[in-house]
């Protein structure tokens, strides 16, 4: 079993590779402008849709720094989201008092198992 998983892992990787440069030839040779969002295009038979993404990331001390000097302050809530996240380890030696009260805004579901199996 140990050594079926390593191998449909092995094959997995090679297929995604396989499959990333066949989209990375697609957009050379489609040439596809470089702008968010999706263009559709009809090549031999075939519609073709694709979207390009940016991924953004926000430093939110910085972010609320710059909005508090600039008296922007109240656009963060308009022009973002704010997801806060658990300090795990924080959170784990903190009082249980409050962490009673706190709790009532988190929810805890399993995750999916990972796996890394190497052999011998």
């Amino acid at each position: 079993m140990y050594k079926d998983w390593l191998e449909a892992k092995r094959i997995e990787r090679e297929i995604v590779a396989q499959r990333r440069d066949l989209e990375d030839e697609m957009l050379r040779q489609l040439q596809v402008d470089d702008v968010e969002g999706s263009q559709t295009l009809k090549r031999e038979g075939f519609k073709v849709r694709v979207t390009n993404r940016y991924n953004r990331k926000v430093d939110s001390d910085l972010l609320q720094d710059i909005a508090t000097e600039e008296g922007l302050d109240h656009l963060l809530p308009v022009l973002f989201r704010w997801k806060p996240e658990i300090k795990l380890k924080e959170w784990q030696s903190a009082d249980e008092s409050a962490k009673q009260k706190l709790a009532k805004a988190i929810t805890t579901t399993p995750g999916r198992a990972s796996f890394n199996i190497e052999e011998d």
